[in-house]
């Protein structure tokens, strides 16, 4: 009998769980770690929102099935939002689709419109949902830069000029996991025109929507004229509203990617747990000041960990946007790659970063940093890295 089925000969081993269960036996073993590898946030949702899911998971008649697609109340409330804050108006019945988070939604979309050898470009470095939701569908995987410049670009019109077949499918991510990259509306009008004159489906995926800094607001793709005729959006509340593990996402957008979708998840699964949509309900209709004091509190703490690693010895560009920074290797490491780099940094500074090479062949030569953890405790990861590199000849600015 065979021992390698279809499917896992189609997916490599996953370098970040090497570093993960490294981690975990590091804890087992009694290390105090500072873990900065996985975006999970600290900080739980607002007070309304528990109290919702409390309310309605007490009511007997709550237990049964949902609804694959989402109660009607919460497409409505995620509609909502979108006017609200990208002036974009969507039809709750056939443009919203509620889905188990983000990754969820983009594996069974892409089941749903993939046949096999279908070319999907995909970003590398890319968040991994972004390209193996894809391959084990079935597809092949044609990559395209992060960075949105000219190169972008070029890389797009090879790709439909000299693939066969043609791609069918473009995956963009912007503020971009892992590489916390950042696009103007500017941008989005260019790639509907793109994708219009090349007949390729766009799928953006926007989980950190509301993680943006200086006074500049994520923009959405939704918000160029025609983006429905060949766009579909996901968006998570995981890191909005702190609910990573509530697992409560949307798509929105082209009507028919959405039926796909939509018919896919029907035999798929039958929805989230009611008391849970309706506390997301909750979230998306209540009050808003945890979307702000949330990205206060991230933008804090990039302040104090760009200035802290800076003074270590460790000078890494501030992000924009997201709750990462795409951190390059010190200068005098980067040698050892990214893999490495990131297991001498969790055995001998007990902190954990995730390696970039997870992230693709392109994110070789950085890792990614999640702040996920206290202003307090960046300081401390400061100070066991600048003790690192001191004993690895790599000189720190600090006193």
């Amino acid at each position: 009998m065979n021992d390698q089925f279809y499917r896992m000969k189609r997916m490599p081993p996953y370098v970040i769980a090497e570093v993960n269960a490294m981690r975990h036996q590091a804890r087992l073993a009694g290390q105090d770690i500072i873990d900065l590898g996985m975006g999970n946030p600290d900080q739980p949702p607002p007070q309304h929102v528990i109290d919702k899911l409390c309310e309605v998971a007490a009511k007997p008649d709550a237990h049964g099935y949902s609804q694959s697609k989402g109660i009607p109340g919460l497409r409505r409330a995620q509609a909502n939002y979108y006017a609200r804050r990208f002036g974009v108006e969507l039809d709750p019945e056939t443009e919203v689709v509620v889905t188990m988070g983000s990754k969820e939604g983009l594996s069974s979309l892409a089941t749903a419109i993939i046949a096999p050898g279908d070319v999907v470009l995909a970003p590398n470095p890319s968040y991994p949902i972004h390209t193996f939701g894809f391959i084990i569908a079935g597809a092949t995987i044609r990559s395209v830069p992060t960075t949105p410049d000219e190169h972008y670009w070029e890389s797009l019109d090879r790709a439909v000029n000299f693939t066969v077949p043609r791609p069918s499918v473009l995956v963009v991510s912007y503020p971009s996991n892992p590489t916390a990259e950042t696009v103007d509306l500017a941008f989005y009008e260019r790639l509907v025109a793109w994708a219009k004159e090349n007949q390729v489906w766009v799928v953006s995926d926007l989980a950190y929507s509301e993680l943006y800094f200086d006074g500049n607001p994520t923009p959405s793709i939704m918000q160029v004229p025609g983006a429905k005729d060949v766009a579909i959006e996901f968006t998570s509340m995981s890191k909005t509203y702190s609910m990573a593990g509530w697992r409560m996402g949307f798509a929105v957008g082209n009507r028919q990617l959405i039926a796909a979708l939509t018919r896919v998840k029907s035999y798929l699964d039958y929805g989230a747990f009611t008391p849970i949509q309706a506390a997301a309900c909750a979230a998306l209709n209540g009050p808003q000041d945890i979307i702000e004091s949330n990205r206060e509190l991230y933008r804090k703490r990039r302040d104090v960990m760009i200035e802290a690693f800076g003074r270590a010895g460790w000078e890494i560009p501030s992000p924009k946007a997201s709750m990462f920074a795409w951190a390059p290797l010190p200068p005098a490491l980067r040698g050892m790659g990214s893999l490495e780099f990131s297991k001498q940094l969790l055995t001998q500074a007990q902190v954990a970063v995730a390696p970039g090479v997870g992230y693709g062949e392109n994110g070789e030569g950085y890792v990614r940093i999640a702040m996920v953890e206290n202003e307090q405790r960046l300081r401390q990861a400061a100070r066991n890295i600048r003790r690192y590199l001191a004993s690895v000849g790599v000189n720190s600015t600090a006193a």
